[in-house]
């Protein structure tokens, strides 16, 4: 297969003026840059919601597991079930 040229490119956008006409196409591409700009803010907020580390999860919870002699000997691994 050949590579993707200008040629190409002018017959996508050939079929796309006879698929949706001249008059809706720049109400078709208003709507296509707002949908690009929502997903590009909720992606830069995803990211930014993954760079905040909350202080209470960094720290591991031990938990007091029943069965188990953990209170005492402080120094046993604790059993998470």
């Amino acid at each position: 297969m050949g590579a993707f040229g200008w040629p190409h490119l002018l017959i996508i956008l050939a079929v796309i003026l006879l698929l949706f006409g001249a008059a809706k196409l720049p109400a078709l591409a208003k709507s296509m840059g707002q949908s690009a700009r929502v997903f590009k803010g909720e992606m830069k907020a995803m990211k930014s919601d993954d760079a905040v580390v909350e202080p209470d999860t960094a720290t591991p919870v031990q938990r007091d597991v029943p069965g188990t002699n953990q209170a005492n000997d402080p120094g046993a691994p604790p059993r998470i079930p």
